[in-house]
C-alpha cells in the first residue's frame, strides 16, 4: 500500500495480540530450526528468513521494547522492518500449520502470522492485489468481482449446458451451499458437481445470492471488517432459508475459516453446523447413499492444509476413494504431513510471490512423480489453481483433477451399472 507508514498502530496491533495466548508462543520458542526443515519455502528458497520462526521477529520486538527489563533500551519496531517483514508475512506464509506439526513446543506459527498482518493493515501496508481481493468481497460480494447477478446467470447458464437442476435462492433449505468465485470462474464444473451430489443424496438445499462466497480474503489479508462481513453474509443468508447445514465448496481456507473462526469472529455461536463437501460426501458413503463405479485410473491424494492438517477432516477424502479408486496411491509424506500447494493463505493472490510458488511446486512435482500416478486429485480449487499455473510454468505432464468432479462423474443412478470408468 502506498501512503504513511503508522508504525504506532502496527506496534499496538502487534501488543494487543500479545495479550492473548499468542504471548506464550513468543516466550516459548527455542530456536531449534525443525520449523525451516518443515516449510515449502525454505525447502525451496533454501533462504535463512524463510524460517517460520523467524515471522515471530515482528511481534517479539513489540513485545520486548515494552515488557522486558531495560526495555527502554531495547529497539522499537521501525518503519524499515515493517517494509521488510512484510514480504516475509504475506508472501511466504500460507498459514498451512506443517512447522507446528514439528515444533517440539507446539507453537501455532500461522496464528501469529494472521496477527501480525492484521498488524501491517493498521499501518497501512500489504500487498495491494490481496487487499484489493479483500475489498472486492466486501464491495461486490467476492475477490475476483462474482455479484449476485453474475453468480444467477452463471448457474443458469450450467444448468443449460449440463442439464443439472441447480438450487438457488429457495425460500426455504435444510442446506445452504456455498461457492468460491475460483469455481465461478475458473472451475465452474466444479459447481455443477456439488449440485449432481446434493440432488443425488435427495436433500434439501439451495444457493443464496444473499451470501454464497465461501472464501474470507478478509480474514486472509487481515481486515477484520471484511472478515466480519464475510461470514456475516453467509450467516444471514442461513438463516433466511431456515438451514442448519451450511456445505463449503472445495476450499480449503473456506472451510477452515468458517469452521474455526467464524464464531470468535461474530462473537457468538455459529447457528448451523460446517461441514466440508468431502466430509460431506464421507457421510453419503457411511449412509450407504453414495454409490459409485470403479475407477480404474492411478490417482494420488493432495491434501489441502485447511481441510487435512488444520481442518480435521483427513480421512474422509480417502474413506470416500477407498474401493472406489482401484488404483490409488499415497503420496509421501501424505495425510497432516502431506506438502502444501504453495498458494494458501492468501499467497495465491500476491503476483510477486509468483516465481516462488513455481520453486514450491517442484516440492509437489517430485511427491506425484515418486507415486508413479497419472493425476493428483485435491479438494481444494485454490490448491488446483496455483498447481495448474505452477504446472503450466514448469510444464509438467501430470494431470490435476476435483475430488468431487471425479465422484459427481462416476455415480450411479438408478439402473446404471458398475461397469468401471
Amino acid at each position: 500500500m502506498s501512503g504513511k507508514v503508522d508504525v504506532g498502530a502496527a506496534t499496538r496491533t502487534f501488543l494487543a495480540h500479545t495479550e492473548e495466548h499468542l504471548v506464550s508462543y513468543l516466550e516459548a520458542c527455542v530456536h531449534c530450526g525443525n520449523c525451516a526443515d518443515a516449510c515449502h519455502f525454505y525447502q525451496a528458497s533454501g533462504d535463512p528468513r524463510h524460517t517460520p520462526a523467524y515471522k515471530l521477529f515482528p511481534i517479539a520486538k513489540a513485545y520486548r521494547r515494552q515488557n522486558f527489563p531495560l526495555s527502554l533500551f531495547a529497539p522499537g519496531v521501525t518503519e524499515q522492518d515493517l517494509k521488510e517483514w512484510e514480504e516475509l508475512l504475506f508472501d511466504t506464509c500460507t498459514l498451512c500449520g506443517r512447522c507446528t506439526t514439528v515444533c517440539p513446543m507446539g507453537i501455532d506459527i500461522a496464528s501469529i502470522v494472521r496477527g501480525a498482518r492484521q498488524a501491517f493493515i493498521k499501518a497501512g501496508l500489504g500487498p495491494e492485489d490481496l487487499l484489493q481481493a479483500a475489498d472486492n468481497s466486501r464491495d461486490h460480494g467476492s475477490p475476483l468481482g462474482v455479484t449476485a447477478e453474475k453468480l444467477r446467470d452463471r448457474i443458469e447458464w450450467l444448468e443449460d449446458e449440463h442439464e443439472v437442476p441447480i438450487a438457488l435462492d429457495k425460500d426455504k433449505a435444510d442446506i445452504l451451499l456455498t461457492v468460491s468465485s475460483v469455481e465461478a470462474m475458473k472451475y465452474p464444473d466444479s459447481i455443477v458437481a456439488m449440485a449432481k451430489l446434493l440432488n443425488h443424496a435427495g436433500v434439501n438445499w439451495t444457493l443464496s445470492t444473499k451470501g454464497y462466497e465461501a472464501t474470507n480474503f478478509g480474514y486472509l489479508a487481515g481486515k477484520e471488517d471484511v472478515a466480519r462481513t464475510m461470514v456475516q453474509r453467509i450467516t444471514e443468508a442461513a438463516a433466511a432459508v431456515g438451514a442448519k447445514t451450511v456445505v463449503i465448496p472445495e476450499c480449503g481456507h473456506a472451510y477452515g475459516v468458517l469452521r474455526w473462526s467464524a464464531a470468535n469472529i461474530l462473537g457468538r455461536p455459529l447457528p448451523y453446523t460446517v461441514v466440508h463437501i468431502s466430509e460431506f460426501m464421507a457421510q453419503l458413503k457411511r449412509d450407504g447413499k453414495l454409490k459409485l463405479r470403479p475407477m480404474d485410473a492411478s490417482i494420488t491424494y493432495h491434501d489441502p492444509c485447511q481441510v487435512s492438517r488444520r481442518g480435521g477432516a483427513t480421512e474422509d477424502a480417502r474413506f470416500v476413494l477407498q474401493d472406489f479408486a482401484k488404483d490409488f496411491r499415497e503420496m509421501t509424506p501424505t495425510g497432516n504431513l502431506n506438502w502444501c500447494c504453495g498458494g494458501g493463505g492468501g499467497v495465491q493472490a500476491i503476483a510477486r510471490a509468483a516465481d516462488l510458488r513455481h520453486k514450491v511446486f517442484k516440492i509437489k512435482m517430485d511427491q506425484v512423480e515418486k507415486t508413479g500416478a497419472r493425476t493428483m486429485v485435491s479438494a481444494c480449487s485454490n490448491c488446483r489453481l496455483t498447481m495448474d499455473e505452477s504446472k503450466a510454468h514448469w510444464k509438467w505432464e501430470g494431470g490435476l483433477a476435483s475430488l468431487v468432479e471425479i465422484v459427481a462423474d462416476h455415480l450411479i443412478e438408478d439402473g446404471q451399472s458398475r461397469t468401471p470408468a
